[in-house]
């Protein structure tokens, strides 16, 4: 690992469970667990993925006490031949039960020791880590490389139903502009939100409304996508738009870049004005701490859901639905906000879309005239219309979405955020609006947890280069 290269590590909130359940079992005593990890690659970032999470039974444990645990190496022996059969990195987790927040000396001891014999049976370049995990389930954690113990983990993220972040640098000065963002929600919120990296994908209706919310709340970087240019008939709801935007086609991802960059918070906006299949934005993307999906496309949403699966993301999906009554009016309005993580449930077995209909959404893709055989659904049913759209569903929508991340990033709802999985609001009739836990697990999403860059990426053939 260059000394440049920032380091981060990727936990799904059902492994953080299971880390947690065993490595504080209850006696106050130190456990320790290793956690096989995919790998993503970036000339700035290096990430482990855990794919799973192998413990160290307690009672193979030949020393456990409240400082210190050891183990026979022969425990590792397994381990390490699933690492390397599958090409995976290694991360050692032990617990703090004393709530010691960094490396004891032992500790340090510990790694020396360890990770050369690992690096030896692995034959891959690092970097590998160590990490501790106090009681409250925080972990902190640091590299080990070739070359022996490395700097500190710069972040550590767990996508469960809570969206926790653990960042090497701590605090942040709060500007003037955001005083009441950080009264609202506490300076460590607005601290963390000054680190994220989120991206959303789709930069017209819902999205536009959401890029505009998530910068005005402190988001340090924001990764547009979107290969569409501004229209007129869309400037009714493409917040920043212009009426000259449309005259020269403006892609949309630059009329929000403009918009921020306008603002003069120090929002860094990286512009993609590409479709979300380009491999390159893929990349990008993996690298991001959330992902909101604005998007109305089958296809779209089905990649989406892969990457964050593979890569370890939070990701939250807007729909919008009106449903005509035949005669020029609305019998109803309905918005979707769907929050998914990796090793749960997925928007096809939540029945967003359906295997046939996804099948149909790919063929438009590769094949539009065949595709044009099959009858698409339109946001409006019964009426022929272009995607019609309305602001001030499309601000709901959005609002609902961006409070959704707020409830899990900061974690102010009464109730659990397992119990909002789903959320469906119909504006039609309030009554019937309802929210719902996460479903069944995905058996395809589950088997692409922590994969990262594994070959062919997203296990799409299609993206791979010529």
């Amino acid at each position: 690992m260059t000394a440049q290269k920032r380091l981060h590590l990727a936990i799904s909130g059902k492994h953080h469970q299971a880390l947690r359940s065993h490595l504080f079992p209850g006696d106050g005593k130190e456990a320790v667990a290793f956690a096989l990890c995919g790998r993503a690659r970036r000339s700035d970032l290096d990430l482990l993925l855990v794919q799973d999470i192998l413990p160290i039974p307690h009672e193979q444990c030949s020393v456990r006490t409240p400082t210190l645990v050891t183990w026979p190496g022969e425990a590792l022996d397994p381990i390490l031949a699933r690492a390397m059969a599958k090409g995976l990195a290694v991360v050692k987790i032990h617990s703090h039960p004393t709530g010691d927040p960094w490396f004891s000396p032992t500790d340090d001891e510990s790694d020396r020791v360890l990770f050369p014999s690992i690096y030896g049976w692995l034959d891959q370049p690092g970097p590998l880590a160590s990490a501790i995990m106090l009681p409250d389930g925080r972990m902190v954690g640091r590299a080990v490389d070739e070359a022996g113990i490395g700097a500190p983990i710069d972040c550590i993220r767990v996508a469960g139903d809570d969206f926790l972040f653990w960042h090497r640098e701590h605090g942040t000065t709060v500007p003037a502009h955001a005083m009441r963002v950080a009264q609202a929600f506490g300076e460590d919120t607005y601290a963390r939100l000054r680190r994220l990296k989120i991206g959303v994908v789709g930069c017209s209706g819902t999205g536009s409304i959401v890029i505009e919310q998530l910068a005005r709340n402190g988001v340090g970087h924001l990764v547009l996508i979107d290969p569409d240019t501004v229209e007129d008939k869309n400037l009714n709801r493409i917040l920043n738009s212009t009426a000259q935007d449309a005259r020269v086609a403006v892609n949309k991802t630059l009329v929000m870049k403009r918009a921020i960059d306008a603002l003069g918070f120090g929002t860094i906006v990286t512009a993609h004005p590409k479709d979300v299949f380009d491999k390159g934005v893929l990349q990008d993307l993996s690298t991001c701490d959330v992902i909101f999906g604005c998007v109305d496309s089958i296809d779209g949403r089905h990649i989406l859901n892969k990457l964050a699966s593979a890569f370890l993301i939070p990701y939250i999906d807007l729909g919008v639905r009106l449903d005509a009554d035949g005669k020029g009016g609305i019998d109803s309005i309905w918005l979707a906000i769907h929050t998914l993580q990796p090793g749960g449930s997925s928007l096809k077995s939540r029945g967003v879309y359906s295997q046939a209909e996804l099948e149909a959404a790919f063929l438009q893709r590769s094949s539009p005239a065949e595709y044009e055989k099959q009858r698409k659904e339109g946001y409006i049913k019964g009426l022929v219309v272009n995607r019609p759209a309305v602001i001030s569903v499309n601000m709901e929508a959005a609002a609902g979405a961006v409070n959704e991340f707020l409830a899990r990033l900061h974690t102010y709802r009464n109730l659990a955020n397992s119990r909002y999985a789903v959320r469906r609001v119909c504006l039609s009739d309030p009554d019937a609006s309802y929210s719902e836990g996460d479903g069944e697990a995905c058996p395809d999403m589950q088997r692409l947890v922590g994969t990262g860059d594994e070959k062919p990426f997203l296990r799409m053939p299609a993206l791979e280069d010529d």
